[in-house]
């Protein structure tokens, strides 16, 4: 990704909800589906509308000052490029995988500069918000630091 990439507006409400709403049906029709029930990437697909959710909501967020915002920013538009690590085009909502990696390196990110509650709050999945970024960050932060958006990530703490 590119500065000009993040010099991109976010996409409006509508197309996030339009977004969102399309990431839930494709994810539950795959988890229902052959394929989806034996992938390696299961675990990480079933989170990407939450983390989708839960970036757009912070975002938004007053509280969070503009540093953080265009890190949040490179990791929502990281949902929405069309080639990433793991593309969606090539290998269906399995390449959702990396997507979720990448969120949740910005979510531990933020966990680790606000308190817990400003983060949680916006948090619409099921399970708890800080076991689910435990539980994913372990193997999916070494992963996302060899990522374009991880390496930006990485810039954007400095």
């Amino acid at each position: 990704m590119t500065n000009d990439t993040l010099k991109k507006p976010l996409p409006n409400e509508e197309e996030q909800r339009d977004f969102y709403q399309k990431l839930r049906y494709k994810i539950h029709n795959w988890v229902e589906s052959k394929d989806g029930k034996g992938s390696k990437f299961l675990k990480y697909v079933l989170f990407a509308p939450d983390f989708f959710h839960l970036l757009m909501k912070m975002m938004l967020d007053s509280r969070i000052n503009s540093k953080s915002k265009s890190m949040i920013g490179a990791g929502i538009l990281y949902f929405f490029a069309p080639v990433d690590l793991l593309p969606e085009v090539l290998v269906g909502p399995a390449g959702f995988a990396d997507d979720v990696v990448v969120a949740v390196y910005i979510v531990n990110s933020l966990l680790n500069k606000y308190p817990k509650e400003i983060v949680a709050s916006h948090w619409a999945g099921d399970e708890d918000l800080l076991m689910v970024v435990s539980r994913l960050a372990s193997t999916g932060n070494k992963w996302a630091s060899r990522l374009p958006a991880g390496k930006m990530v990485k810039r954007f703490l400095k």
